[in-house]
């Protein structure tokens, strides 16, 4: 028998979700960015573990977030201005018909 085949001897007990508790955060600067069908959210937050940016985005409903620490937005920067240098470089590939 494979190892992860056996039965766990915990039994199968279904995902108990607790919510969280409220976080002190504190929203320091916000600013929405609206591209074709989605958008973007920009949040700037600090709470006792310190600053991060969140960035949300929202297409028909559905949210998906990153969270970026302060002690990494130079590196993000950096890298999101060679991916726009790099955009304008590159010309686009032909539509395939």
């Amino acid at each position: 028998m494979i190892s992860n085949e056996r039965p766990s001897p915990f039994g199968r007990r279904p995902y108990q979700g607790l919510p969280r508790p409220p976080s002190n955060e504190d929203t320091l600067k916000s600013e929405t960015l609206q591209i074709e069908r989605k958008t973007f959210v920009f949040t700037l937050k600090e709470n006792p573990r310190g600053r991060f940016l969140r960035i949300t985005e929202d297409v028909g409903g559905r949210r998906d977030t990153i969270i970026i620490p302060s002690t990494g937005l130079e590196d993000f920067k950096k890298l999101l201005g060679e991916m726009v240098k790099a955009a304008d470089e590159i010309p686009p590939k032909a539509p395939v018909s």
